[in-house]
């Protein structure tokens, strides 16, 4: 219970600190709407007072795959528009000041030329002043210019990576550089998690699939901290929470309240199963097996040119069915048999 101003006693909301491990489970997609999602998850569980995420620089300068195939389509399209292959459904807008561009090449050199050159402007022009003018610069010409920002995130590419840190930062997440060393980022993870439980937190979601920190989600658990793991896999770090979460599901939006109060570990394990159970279920009257048996081996047996013959039958399977040879050589063909051939815009 908590006491407000008014003196009246409320029930107080739990809290929830959400650590992310990007070196072992960085987003499959863009980064923004991910970090959206695992807040909103997190937040039905209670008050998110933190969103940190840990990693190494190699993390924000390395490239997906899905980044390098989406920068070379958009390379091929302006190439096309350029040659006047392909025309777009209607002009280019420039989000800044609204002139419009038949291809999308001609507003970047627009957005380049013009807006970039005054931000590099007022930029030289916030570094010369001080104390409270260069604060207020900053708030009214730098931070607080919406506009350029968002066209600058569709039109520039980063100098460095494609912007993981700065997406993430504007999703509300405290993003945190480990030093390049062995275990760096489960170091901090971990003395994040300590700090979790000294300061009473009550809920503890870990996106990771690294069994490193099971031991950790142990003995938060011990110290009455209720755990949320987020990955993959229900592996060692998963069965070691209280809940586990697939983070495809966390990552696109798919998680509510029902599968936070009953979708426990054993729960989506015999979803899963039952699901991939549900693919396979044939449907045989066992009342007669043997008539079955002969259906199954007259079908195939026909199929080479043979007489009908039943699985329980006292003859044996005769050589020569199209001159194939049976005397220690199989019927089946195998396919092993053959040869095998920091994050920033310029």
């Amino acid at each position: 219970m908590v006491r407000g101003r008014d003196g009246v006693w409320t029930a107080r909301s739990p809290t929830v600190v959400v650590l992310w491990d990007l070196d072992n489970k960085p987003p499959r997609g863009p980064p923004f709407p991910a970090a959206t999602s695992l807040i909103a998850a997190a937040s039905l569980l209670g008050r998110v007072v933190s969103v940190s995420a840990f990693a190494n620089r190699h993390a924000f300068t390395h490239l997906p795959a899905w980044v390098t195939a989406e920068r070379r389509n958009r390379r091929e399209l302006d190439r096309a528009e350029r040659a006047g292959v392909v025309a777009p459904p209607v002009p280019y807008t420039c989000a800044v000041c609204g002139r419009r561009f038949p291809t999308r090449p001609d507003l970047t050199r627009h957005f380049r030329q013009l807006h970039e050159r005054e931000r590099n402007k007022k930029l030289n022009r916030m570094r010369s002043l001080k104390g409270k003018k260069r604060q207020k610069f900053r708030e009214r010409y730098i931070s607080g210019n919406t506009k350029y920002n968002d066209a600058a995130r569709e039109l520039l590419t980063p100098k460095v990576g494609y912007g993981l840190a700065s997406e993430l930062r504007r999703a509300g997440v405290d993003v945190r550089t480990v030093p390049d060393k062995p275990q760096a980022a489960d170091q901090a993870l971990k003395r994040q998690v300590k700090h979790s439980v000294a300061c009473g937190v009550d809920w503890l979601v870990l996106v990771s699939d690294d069994s490193d920190f099971t031991d950790t989600v142990r003995k938060a658990r011990d110290a009455d901290l209720r755990t949320v793991v987020v990955g993959d896999g229900c592996r060692a770090l998963g069965n070691a929470a209280d809940v586990w979460l697939p983070w495809d599901r966390v990552e696109n939006g798919d998680v509510d309240e029902e599968m936070l109060r009953f979708g426990t570990r054993q729960d989506l394990e015999d979803e899963e199963e039952y699901q991939q159970e549900e693919q396979f279920v044939v449907e045989w009257d066992t009342s007669n097996l043997d008539d079955v048996v002969d259906d199954i081996i007259g079908t195939r047996t026909s199929l080479l040119g043979a007489t009908t013959m039943s699985a329980f039958a006292d003859a044996d399977i005769t050589d020569g069915i199209f001159e194939i040879g049976l005397n220690g050589d199989s019927m089946f063909w195998s396919s092993d048999d053959e040869d095998e051939d920091e994050d920033g815009y310029l």
